[in-house]
């Protein structure tokens, strides 16, 4: 296959050069793509997604009438990250997540941060329902958000921006283990010849993380992973690290508040429960202190929660920082916890909620990007360029109404990498979702999971959205030259 009609046409591409040459980290891989005959890289890709349609590697759609259930397009031309730029990417997650867990802790303590008038009182929801409940919370190691992921983007300098911070439950690390597995098997040589740093031991790294949680004195703590169950959109996710880590996947009604402990219930009576990695919303956790109409979570499990009982993953209320009002303060976090300047730097943000920033937004509507404020999966994004008038006139409608509900950022010439389209390979952009650990050490997964929007010219890279995903290979240090007969 040739790529001599393969143009970055003024983008960060995460390949090629402006030249048309490869980066030096992509040559062996662009050397085997070119070396393949016609129609082979299509077989290629074919095969890559049949392998992961059998494993039944799925997510969930919500308001789909044609289908509930999809397999998660794959593209397989991978994206690369070169040791150096990774380095600054890893230390900056780092400091990140260091500073984001100090403030949670100081917003549910003694609020220092709003007392020294770094970030208003207004921007910080303190009177939201989950808020007063996990004010005075003490969890354990002083540890919140103990799974993270965290949205990255290239402009067209090639700088890494911080784009989304996710702390709730954040979704995506198995497709990015999949993927790992599916790509070597579709240039296993060309993979063995390059110093691509490992993702395999995500499962085994969280596992410490959660046994890192367990209450003071239980050796052997029973870990489990709480799902909503089949019908999320992340089920998938849920049941395919549960089987990783050796853990029951347990729903609410499995488990049971009893004797001041969280009991799972088993062919062979009640068992205790130590550590829950839940992956259901705090409003759906305990309806005795949340959302009395669920159904999904546990009964009083917030009492044994405060008891130091049972230890949660993430703790409740790590979600305030992933409000996209927040995520505008995060460099002044870093700045006042850490006295560090941030390693990685926001995309410039609106805050609607300030006057003149709304002044400007709605100035400039045919030239930002309109976001609500606690949505995600690209839910209520308004992409002002893109955008007809009367779309944009709904936006400033919105602004207008409730104006602390938005934000506004410029519109980013985010990177692209090549993408297999029919039988040649076009441009698509791309973001990156990496996965940080915080338990007894905070730890990075190389790589992360690379999101691409298939549709030409689309900057919306979510799979409910229409996007795919890359397998993303974080190289160790300058590669091997490539095999000369290698698959």
């Amino acid at each position: 296959m040739e790529l001599t009609s393969y143009a970055t046409e003024g983008f960060f591409d995460e390949l090629i050069e402006t030249t048309g040459h490869p980066r030096s980290g992509a040559q062996p891989l662009i050397q085997r793509i070119e070396s393949l005959t016609d129609g082979e890289l299509e077989q290629r890709q074919r095969a890559a997604e049949l392998a992961l349609f059998e494993s039944g590697t799925t997510f969930n759609v919500y308001g789909d009438d044609l289908a509930t259930e999809r397999i998660i397009p794959f593209d397989v031309i991978p994206r690369i990250i070169e040791a150096a730029d990774w380095s600054v990417v890893e230390k900056g997650l780092r400091q990140r997540i260091e500073a984001l867990n100090l403030f949670i802790g100081d917003i549910y303590g003694p609020q220092h941060i709003i007392e020294d008038r770094v970030i208003p009182r207004e921007f910080i929801e303190l009177d939201h329902a989950t808020s007063s409940v996990c004010h005075g919370l003490k969890p354990p190691r002083g540890i919140w958000c103990h799974i993270s992921g965290i949205d990255l983007v290239r402009d067209a300098s090639g700088e890494f921006f911080v784009l989304e911070d996710n702390l709730r439950c954040p979704s995506g690390v198995s497709y990015v283990l999949e993927n790992r597995r599916v790509l070597k098997q579709t240039f296993p040589r060309l993979f063995g010849s390059l110093p691509i740093r490992p993702v395999d031991d995500y499962a085994e790294r969280l596992l410490e993380t959660l046994v890192h949680l367990s209450p003071n004195g239980v050796e052997r703590p029973q870990i489990v992973v709480l799902t909503p169950g089949i019908y999320n959109s992340a089920y998938f996710e849920h049941a395919y690290l549960a089987q990783q880590m050796g853990l029951p996947l347990v729903e609410g009604r499995d488990l049971i508040v009893h004797d001041g402990y969280v009991m799972m219930k088993t062919t062979f009576g009640l068992r205790r429960v130590d550590v829950i990695y839940r992956r259901i919303d705090d409003a759906f956790l305990d309806p005795k202190v949340f959302n009395r109409e669920s159904t999904l979570g546990v009964d009083g499990i917030m009492d044994v929660y405060r008891s130091g009982r049972v230890a949660l993953a993430n703790a409740p209320g790590a979600g305030i920082a992933d409000s996209k009002v927040i995520y505008a303060f995060v460099p002044d976090m870093i700045r006042y916890y850490l006295r560090q300047d941030p390693i990685l730097n926001n995309v410039e943000t609106f805050l609607c909620g300030r006057e003149t920033d709304r002044r400007h937004v709605l100035d400039k509507l045919d030239q930002l990007v309109v976001k609500p404020a606690n949505e995600a999966g690209g839910k209520g994004i308004m992409v002002g360029p893109h955008a007809s008038p009367d779309e944009r006139a709904a936006a400033a409608e919105r602004i207008q109404a409730k104006p602390e509900d938005y934000i506004a950022q410029p519109t980013l010439a985010l990177s692209r990498a090549p993408t297999v389209v029919g039988d040649r390979l076009e441009g698509r952009h791309v973001d990156l979702r990496p996965y940080i650990l915080f338990g007894k050490d905070v730890y990075v997964l190389p790589g992360g999971l690379t999101r691409v929007a298939l549709r030409k010219g689309s900057l919306v890279v979510n799979s409910s959205q229409g996007g795919g995903t890359k397998d993303t290979w974080v190289l160790e240090d300058s590669p091997a030259p490539p095999p000369g007969d290698g698959v």
